[in-house]
């Protein structure tokens, strides 16, 4: 069953049709500093529906992962890039999910610090 997500505004939206019982926190400086607690998806689960010129894309470090934010609230609710299979990949920021029970979620500490 599909579920909704959003950031804050509403302006960049999206359906994912996976399972989001586990999700990553890592523990780098931009995954702190954003509070992101990350469901790793196949990109082709994800369904986007954002408003024209709201999806903004921010880049660091190795620029292999585009992080995805609303250009109007500041919101970051996904990310996209590649697998470690070369499969394109999507990351879901469960925070962003509506009605989600975070309580029921395996969480997996990451050390990206140290990456």
């Amino acid at each position: 069953m599909a579920k909704r997500g959003s950031c804050h505004c509403g302006n960049v939206a999206f359906d994912v049709d996976a399972p989001l019982d586990e999700a990553m926190e890592c523990n780098c400086s931009h995954c702190s500093r954003k509070g992101y607690l990350l469901a790793f998806v196949p990109r082709g689960v994800l369904t986007l529906d954002p408003v024209d010129g709201e999806l903004h894309t921010y880049r660091f470090n190795k620029h292999s992962i585009a992080h995805h934010f609303c250009g109007t609230c500041g919101c970051a609710p996904f990310a996209e890039g590649t697998g470690p299979d070369g499969s394109e990949m999507a990351a879901v920021n469960l925070r962003c999910i509506e009605g989600i029970d975070l309580s029921a979620v395996k969480i997996t500490q990451i050390d990206g610090r140290s990456f």
